[in-house]
């Protein structure tokens, strides 16, 4: 399927700005599962990647990570990083907001971080593009780390899969009138001896559906102790 291209995905986001943050009607579940089952009170340096207008950075900031906990928050559009930048502006000492050129390699040292963020951006990207950046996620991840994700999915019953399908006919229509995003199974890219399954859920607010995916990472002859091959069945409709 085709996504856009990185530099039109930056001018789109560059013009939608801060109206990503109206986005609430079907982010605010997803989100707060992602903080309940993602242990950032235990955290110490965390990597945000496609930060948006920094809302998910600014709520843990200021609610759930310690104030010694370091935070990287990277992004491709120009809007979000000056938007990021001023809303975190009171946590200077500890966060750094850096541009990124689209690229999907971390500018970042081997084990350097213990949390792995990001919502909403895989589903942007391309088949390649996911595969590079689930590496550059394990690599740069401590072992014991957390990757912490949320992307749209594709859902089930009638209500579910009518949202979906009219989303997928839009974005085939055309990938920018849907900011890139589309229904993708992200679990399916997650290689078990990568990744030990610590929570999944799929939830349906408003009919749209978003994948809600924990792991921590296990590094080389370090055995994972789950399968991440997940039952449909167990997802959450709200």
């Amino acid at each position: 399927m085709r996504t856009l291209s990185h530099s039109k995905a930056k001018k789109f986001y560059d013009r939608f700005g801060a109206r990503q943050d109206r986005s609430t009607l079907y982010e605010d579940l997803p989100i707060r599962l992602l903080i309940e089952n993602s242990e950032f009170e235990d955290a110490n340096s965390v990597l945000e990647f496609g930060c948006g207008t920094g809302r998910l950075a600014e709520r843990l900031l200021a609610e759930h990570l310690t104030s010694e906990t370091a935070y990287t928050a990277l992004d491709i559009s120009d809007t979000m990083i000056g938007l990021t930048r001023g809303r975190l502006a009171q946590w200077n000492s500890r966060v750094e907001v850096r541009q990124t050129a689209g690229q999907m390699t971390l500018d970042a040292d081997d084990s350097s971080y213990d949390r792995f963020v990001s919502t909403y951006v895989f589903d942007l990207l391309s088949i390649g593009d996911i595969v590079k950046l689930l590496d550059e996620a394990h690599r740069v991840l401590q072992p014991g780390g957390l990757i912490c994700l949320v992307s749209l999915t594709a859902g089930h019953g009638f209500g579910a899969k009518l949202a979906t399908g009219m989303w997928r006919l839009a974005y085939w229509i055309s990938p920018a009138v849907m900011g890139g995003c589309r229904p993708i199974r992200l679990w399916r890219y997650l290689f078990a001896d990568h990744w030990e399954a610590k929570f999944r859920r799929v939830v349906c607010p408003g009919g749209l559906c978003s994948e809600i995916l924990i792991a921590r990472c296990v590094k080389e002859n370090e055995p994972a102790r789950a399968d991440l091959t997940f039952d449909f069945q167990s997802a959450v409709r709200r």
